[in-house]
Order: structure tokens, then sequence, then C-alpha cells
């Protein structure tokens, strides 16, 4: 079995909890080096948690999370007060959950974010530390089904191959082929996300795939 079939098995179940699969594609854009990208998964699972209900814990683990990224971001922009202001938010948050808090290692990234808050410019003499979930240090290569389908969209993004908007339309057609034969587009986002050299090349395919496909549904529409 390759590893984007293993990708495809494990793409999980409907059951897989949206929190933990937001963090583990966070990770992998923080550990990447797509810093501020990893804000966006992270916020998108951290927006609809009440800051007082059952779910505060997690609230304040994605809060600070979301705010570390701001901060070192900030810092390699040399925003100066930005970073400390950021920084001093994830301590305050981060500092309020456990230090394994749904497997994430959260000590070396508070502490990473105490010493931006003490001096920004630290940024210039160190490197932000990786981000770990459980035993592994998430990259690309290692996310299943569901975090890839978070990751490669916010990864477009940022980079100059292919748009968002066709990644987040192949995301879904990934996800139509669930339970099917059919892997050909799985295949391409987990190529985009793990092959840097082929990126320009699978993101034509994949956008490709969406015009077939969108085109396969106005027909479908026009019969009607």
């Amino acid at each position: 079995m390759t590893d984007s079939d293993r990708g495809v098995d494990d793409a999980g179940s409907d059951s897989a909890d949206e929190i933990d699969v937001a963090l583990a594609a966070g990770a992998a854009l923080f550990n990447e080096g797509y810093v501020l990208a990893a804000h966006d998964p992270w916020e998108e699972a951290w927006l609809p948690l009440d800051a007082d209900g059952d779910a505060a814990a997690d609230e304040r683990l994605l809060h600070g999370l979301i705010a570390a990224a701001a901060a070192t971001h900030h810092a390699r922009s040399r925003n100066w007060s930005g970073a400390v202001g950021c920084a001093g938010n994830a301590v305050e948050y981060l500092g309020a959950v456990d230090a394994t808090a749904r497997g994430v290692g959260v000590e070396p990234v508070r502490e990473w974010c105490r010493r931006l808050a003490a001096d920004p410019e630290a940024i210039e003499r160190a490197a932000p530390p990786t981000i770990r979930i459980g035993d592994s240090t998430p990259g690309f290569g290692d996310l299943d089904l569901p975090a890839a389908l978070l990751a490669a969209p916010v990864l477009a993004g940022e980079i100059d191959s292919g748009t968002e908007a066709t990644l987040e339309r192949a995301a879904d057609l990934a996800r139509d082929e669930r339970g099917t034969a059919r892997t050909t587009v799985t295949e391409l986002l987990f190529a985009f996300l793990r092959d840097p050299e082929t990126r320009p090349q699978v993101a034509a395919r994949l956008a490709d795939r969406v015009e077939l496909a969108d085109r396969k549904r106005r027909d479908v529409d026009d019969l009607f």
C-alpha cells in the first residue's frame, strides 16, 4: 500500500473529530513554514466554540495557537508591536490549558511566545518551535485525507500554484470520491501537498478535473 493509498483508507470516517483534524492541518502548515496560513484551519474550528461552554478548553487552545501563529508572522514581518501583543495573548490562552491538551505539545509554543513577548527580535536569532501532536511533528506527508482537504486550499492561497477556490472545489470532489472506486482527485490533492516540485502541474490537473466536473453538472442542470 502506498502512502497515498493509506491516506485514502484512513480518511476516515465522518466521525473524525473536526477539532483534531483542524489541529493537524494547522500544525502541518505551521511546521512546513506557512505560519500565518496555519491560522485558517484553526480559526475555522475555533469560531463556533463558546469560551464559557463545555468546549472552553478547546476554545483556549485554538485561540492560543492562532495568536502564536499571528505573533510569529508579525515578528517575521518586523511588526514588533503586533508580535508583542499577539504573543502576550498566546501566553495567556495557552497558559489556561493542559500541557498536552488534545495531544498538542503546548509548552514549547507557550515558551516561544513568552520569548517573543519579551523580545520580538528573537525571531532573527532563533526559529519558532515545531508543533507536536502526540508522538509526531506533522508535516504535509503525515496528513490523512480530512486534514489534507483542509490544508491544500489554504496552501494554494499562499503559493503561486493553483487558486484557493479551485482547491476548495477539488476538496469537495475528493469528498465525493469517498466510498467509491474513484481516487484520482484524492491522489492529486495528496501530491499537491507532498511534492513541491510538481505543484504547478498538479494544480493544473486539478483545475482540469474541477472544470470537467462543473461542466458535467451544468449539462445535467440544462436538461431540466
